[in-house]
């Protein structure tokens, strides 16, 4: 999981803390769905990388469902995490998944923290079961492709999107496979504790869920791990997102959510 732990190296680690009340203001297009969250560092060396990234910032997930008679429907899924100053550097994810959410398509993540920047973008193709890899750096360039396994794959924005999607139906832990960074990894999906948060002056009761290494993974052992917390009701709202490593966690709070295509593609 490099892509994500570039974001936690690069974008910051952040000390933990309770999530503020959540605002909700529906004024966006209604094929989007767009929250945003402030971050922060918690973890036992947060304090050591504080010297020297931001220890706070602000955080986006912006999904885009398909358009009525769109020629070739698929959902667009976006996490960008900033720090305050968003001209300091960033940290971008970007999923393109089929119109069930039930598979990725083309995913990609890229960063700039001062000097330093990254960009890698896979297309996968299913029927020749080969993924088509292109990574950039200021100084240099190369594309290179790697066999798929049988079964289809999901980056970590469509992991999260599926367990949005099916959150009420999942009881028992799935075993499936996660794609990052040209490497696939079994991991494992289950539920966790359920917590209680507040949007609009409403408690609103969250489901929560982990994506975790599984078991026997072997040298394609998955090096982080991702916990989400969505509403209970047909919303699915994601009140937050922790994305974790060995040496601290990336925690995502929600602050508001500017426009409410709630799970659109998984209603129709």
């Amino acid at each position: 999981m490099r892509s994500f732990r570039t974001a936690v190296v690069v974008v910051a680690f952040f000390a933990a803390g309770a999530a503020s009340a959540a605002e909700l203001n529906c004024h966006g297009p209604s094929n989007v769905e767009d929250f945003h969250y402030s971050w922060r560092m918690r973890g036992g060396l947060a304090w050591i990388a504080g010297l020297v990234f931001p220890t706070s910032g602000k955080g986006e997930l912006r999904t885009v469902f398909p358009a009525e008679g769109q020629a070739q429907p698929s959902i667009s899924s976006e996490l960008l995490i900033t720090a305050a100053d968003p001209k300091v550097g960033f940290y971008v994810y970007q999923s393109q998944m089929d119109a069930a959410g039930a598979r990725t398509l083309v995913t990609y993540h890229g960063y700039a923290w001062r000097n330093k920047s990254r960009k890698e973008r896979t297309v996968f193709d299913y029927l020749k079961r080969i993924a088509h890899i292109h990574k950039e750096t200021p100084d240099k360039q190369w594309d290179k492709t790697e066999p798929l396994p049988s079964d289809e794959l999901r980056d970590i924005l469509t992991a999260i999107f599926y367990l949005r999607q099916n959150a009420t139906t999942i009881h028992a832990p799935i075993v499936t496979r996660i794609y990052s960074d040209g490497k696939w990894y079994p991991v494992v999906f289950r539920p966790i504790d359920r917590r209680t948060f507040t949007i609009d002056d409403k408690k609103v009761n969250a489901l929560g869920f982990e994506i975790v290494d599984a078991p026997g993974g072997g040298k394609h052992k998955w090096p982080g791990g991702v916990r989400v917390w969505v509403s209970e009701d047909d919303r699915r709202i994601p009140f937050r997102i922790e994305i974790n490593e060995s040496m601290a966690s990336l925690q995502l709070d929600l602050q508001s959510v500017e426009s409410c295509a709630f799970m659109q593609a998984a209603k129709e």
